[in-house]
């Protein structure tokens, strides 16, 4: 169930509801672009005063090409859909926000917690309201070493059975990318690259993995999104890989030192779970002086502004078909 959000307490709201501002929902009503943006880089992904800045800029950035932003976080256990300047910044600078994936939000619906969305709650959540489009860096995926450890990301199998299309520049580079990409074709999640057939590697253009499919154009992008619904897969998910382009992109003796420092120290320390990936971004801004921070800005900026304007081919394209 899904209602109009008004107050930021909102003791009166009915437990596991989804809550949509009120430009949300007139934007969804008349089937206006809309892209949905994850908390999670806000509270645990960029360091303050950086992450509150970003998060304003991309939702500025989705407005600029055409399209309405959708901020997605968790407020006083309420899941909710286009958060407001206050909450915004709540994320950004609130204590104890929690990290929640898919399997999280009912735990933090039931005791009213507040909580960030990771890809796998957010592209949840989306979806639930109707939204097709997702912004976000990069996706989860498997990790290195994961034949001992299992840690694999809830967002593959939450993409597996959500009918959103994520931008995002491919997985990280501290994961292990071919198996993610082997984990993702399991799952029967489709992955094209924009304008290119390599998926990127986050940080770099070129993760060194081949992709079977490229998108040449928004357009393209958009037909494939009303395709998947027509063959009845409109329950599966579609990754569109953006990579940043060479000069964007980190450099790459400076990302493969980073790494190796940030995987000897990972073993030497035996960090484990949900602590490795914000463990390894933070030895890569160490490593790189702060310049893998700046990469992650691109990221984020590059992908929203690619959502937006799939977004609007998208909508343009339910209306001529509406016209017909």
């Amino acid at each position: 169930m899904a209602v109009s959000k008004h107050a930021t307490a909102r003791p009166e709201s009915t437990i596991g509801s989804v809550e949509i501002s009120a430009e949300i929902s007139e934007a969804l009503g008349r089937s206006a672009p809309v892209v949905a943006l994850e908390s999670t880089l806000i509270s645990h992904g960029l360091p303050q005063p950086d992450n509150l800045h970003l998060a304003r800029e991309a939702e500025e950035i989705v407005r600029r090409a055409g399209a309405v932003p959708a901020t997605v976080g968790v407020i006083g256990g309420v899941p909710t859909v286009g958060l407001e300047a206050a909450e915004l910044e709540l994320m950004a600078t609130g204590e104890e926000i929690a990290k929640l994936s898919a399997r999280d939000l009912a735990l933090a619906a039931a005791k009213r917690s507040h909580g960030a969305t990771t890809v796998a709650a957010t592209a949840h959540l989306a979806a639930r309201v109707g939204i097709r489009l997702f912004a976000t860096g990069g996706l989860g995926g498997v990790h290195r070493e994961a034949r001992e450890s299992w840690d694999v990301s809830a967002d593959l199998a939450t993409l597996a059975r959500t009918p959103v299309a994520v931008v995002c520049s491919g997985v990280k580079s501290i994961l292990d990318v071919p198996a993610t990409l082997e984990q993702l074709e399991t799952l029967g999640v489709s992955v094209a690259g924009f304008r290119t057939r390599r998926f990127p590697g986050f940080y770099l253009a070129d993760s060194g993995s081949p992709l079977d499919w490229t998108m040449e154009n928004e357009e393209e992008a958009a037909r494939t999104i009303v395709a998947f619904e027509g063959l009845g897969l409109e329950g599966c998910g579609f990754v569109v890989a953006n990579p940043l382009s060479e000069e964007e992109q980190l450099d790459p003796v400076l990302h493969d030192q980073a790494l190796r420092a940030g995987i000897g120290e990972l073993k030497c320390r035996d960090v484990r779970g949900k602590d490795v990936t914000p463990f390894l971004l933070e030895r890569f801004r160490e490593e790189t002086g702060g310049e893998s921070l700046e990469v992650n800005k691109r990221i984020i900026r590059n992908n929203a502004r690619l959502a937006a304007r799939i977004a609007v081919a998208l909508a343009a394209l339910r209306a001529e078909e509406s016209d017909r």
